[in-house]
């Protein structure tokens, strides 16, 4: 009886692991070995910066695309991406790098309380039940849905103007802050030159009276900078105004005209100041300019 058994176990084994053999090869799914080399060079921040589920999602698409020109690991940048070339074979389009920029200016003088909110310190929930604590309901809430949402500790609240501030040198660009933010005030834009930027700082739709006064810093559709810039770069819609980071030369003639200082210019030198004595003088007589 034992020996019967143990023949019988043992017969029960074989064809087991013999059906368990044929079924892993029926249902074997082949991965490219690329995959592993590519996942292996990147930062693992599985921030979804790219548009794809986390670090391996990205280099399954990497391998499979036919090139790298609209892919782009915003945390490892042009370095990681050169080095998923080498790997791949494949060329790279050389993308501008960006970073998060907060698209609000109105801080606690510019945009006054209207009322007080008692409920969770949430802006996603704040923002579904109500318009804000100001009179600007495009504004920002101010209770940190993107710091939280940002694994790089690049986005902290002040304290003093209740609004978000990007530490740059932590901004990967991965987008979760943009994505977090239901007023919509964050956004990618190109990093510049020497990491200067000009932006408007506002997403306020109102027609100009209105929203000047809910917030003395908004945008009030003027077309002043529309008017100033020489590229085209500045378009007005629905009431704001919007400079293309493509189009912008940074000349940084429509921050001069700007008469809300909605616009603003990020990381450039102090603007020289020209005093009467050393501006050029007009000689009523001959009308010559005497320098």
């Amino acid at each position: 009886m034992i020996l019967i058994a143990i023949i019988t176990l043992g017969g029960i084994g074989i064809i087991s692991s013999g059906l368990l053999y044929l079924a892993s090869r029926k249902f074997e799914v082949y991965e490219n070995p690329l995959i592993a080399q590519v996942q292996e060079i990147l930062p693992a921040a599985n921030c979804g910066g790219c548009g794809y589920p986390g670090c391996a999602g990205f280099a399954d698409a990497c391998v499979n695309a036919p090139s790298l020109e609209d892919l782009l690991c915003p945390v490892g940048g042009a370095a990681v991406m050169s080095r998923v070339a080498g790997i791949l074979g494949k060329d790279t389009a050389g993308a501008d790098p960006k970073i998060a920029v907060v698209r609000c200016n109105g801080n606690c003088e510019a945009r006054p309380h209207v009322n007080q909110y008692d409920g969770a310190g949430n802006c996603a929930i704040a923002s579904s039940l109500y318009g804000g604590e100001t009179g600007c309901s495009y504004g920002c809430l101010g209770y940190g849905d993107c710091a939280a949402a940002c694994t790089f500790g690049a986005i902290i609240i002040n304290s003093s103007t209740g609004l978000p501030e990007v530490i740059e040198d932590k901004c990967t660009s991965c987008g979760a802050c943009v994505k977090a933010c239901p007023k919509n005030i964050i956004e990618l834009r190109k990093k510049g030159p020497k990491s200067r930027r000009i932006f408007v700082s506002c997403v306020n739709r109102d027609k100009g009276g209105v929203a000047r006064k809910s917030c003395s810093n908004a945008c009030i559709g003027c077309n002043k900078c529309e008017k100033e810039c020489k590229f085209e770069a500045i378009t007005i819609t629905d009431n704001l105004a919007y400079i293309s980071s493509q189009k912008c030369r940074l000349c940084r003639k429509c921050t001069a005209v700007c008469p809300t200082n909605a616009i603003h210019e990020l990381n450039f030198a102090p603007r020289k100041e020209t005093s009467l004595e050393d501006s050029p003088k007009t000689d009523e007589k001959t009308n010559q300019k005497n320098i």
